[in-house]
Order: structure tokens, then C-alpha cells, then sequence
């Protein structure tokens, strides 16, 4: 059973295996589900959404304690793990399911996604404009278990080593504080 005091968020920024290992590593997450969120589609598979069809965004949902970390900093870690300043893909990862987006659940969830979004323009943080959807979290659907803790299973693959790693190491560095040994 989760205990009532936790909060959840559901992020997508590229490939759901790279935020569920980036967010396994950070005080203060207790679960991460990845999944699907963010189209049409009732109960949608991996086959369906890859082929960007659906609506949906692969996405984590994120159940973490506020006591340890805080809804802004676990955005300012989503930030800063994947480009939001990219359409529709992330690195090799190309289509809509791969975009970034906050799914919020809640009216306080949503101001400060855009609160956040808003500094980090004003401070001219990147280069381009975000591109970050902000939308309401209608339902989440959870991926097959292949898929949950993928790094963890198989940190060793090429994806894994090309695309996950260098996001740990980044989160280490700039978040230590944050990162779980």
C-alpha cells in the first residue's frame, strides 16, 4: 500500500526506460511506473504507441515523498535529463511518442510547470524555446513489465550505455545532493 503522504507526477521526455533510470537514482522517489499517457487510445501496447499513432507520450509516473524532494525539483531534474527544446523526439528516439510533456494532475501541478518553464526562459537557459507540453493527466496507462526498469535489467545493452548512462552521470554531477548512492 502507498502511503498517503506521497505525491506522483507523470513526465515523458523521450524513451520512458531514460527517466525511469535517471528518477531510480533520486532521494526521495519511492516508485516509478513506466507507461503511457497523454492520447486517445483505451489501454494502448508498446506496438500501438511506437508507431505514433495514438496519442500518447511514453511517460513515467513518479511517486515520491515531499518531505525529501519537492515537485519543483524533481521538474528541474526533468529539465535538465532530456531536451526540451525538441519536437517530437529526443536524440535517435523520433516521433510523438517521444516528445516532452508534464502531465498534471492538479491546478497547483500545472502553475508551477509553467512558473517553471517561464524562469528558465527568462534566464535564457536554452537556446531555443521549450517546446514542453502542459496538459491535464486524463489517464495513465502502465507499460508491459519489459519495460519497467529496463536499465536496471540491462545496463549493459547500447541504448543503455549510448542514451541512459551519460543522463546518470549528468544527474550526479549537477543534482548530487539529489542522487541516491
Amino acid at each position: 500500500m502507498i502511503n498517503d503522504k506521497l505525491r506522483s507526477v507523470v513526465l515523458g521526455g523521450g524513451c520512458f526506460w531514460c527517466l525511469d533510470a535517471v528518477f531510480s537514482h533520486v532521494k526521495g522517489v519511492k516508485s516509478i511506473v513506466s507507461g503511457y499517457a497523454g492520447g486517445s487510445k483505451e489501454n494502448p501496447v508498446y506496438e500501438q504507441v511506437s508507431m505514433g499513432n495514438t496519442g500518447h507520450a511514453e511517460v513515467v509516473k513518479i511517486e515520491y515523498d515531499p518531505k525529501i524532494i519537492s515537485y519543483q525539483e524533481i521538474l528541474e531534474i526533468f529539465f535538465s535529463v532530456h531536451d526540451p527544446t525538441t519536437l517530437n523526439y529526443q536524440g535517435s528516439d523520433i516521433g510523438p511518442q517521444y516528445r516532452s510533456i508534464i502531465l498534471y494532475a492538479n491546478q497547483y501541478q500545472k502553475e508551477l510547470a509553467e512558473k517553471t518553464i517561464g524562469q528558465f526562459e527568462k534566464k535564457n537557459v536554452y537556446a531555443d524555446p521549450i517546446m514542453t507540453e502542459i496538459a491535464a493527466l486524463n489517464k495513465f496507462y502502465p507499460a508491459e513489465d519489459y519495460h519497467q526498469k529496463y536499465f536496471e535489467k540491462n545496463p549493459d545493452r547500447a541504448y543503455c550505455q549510448i542514451m541512459i548512462s551519460p543522463k546518470i552521470a549528468k544527474l550526479r554531477q549537477k543534482f548530487n545532493k539529489y542522487y541516491k548512492r
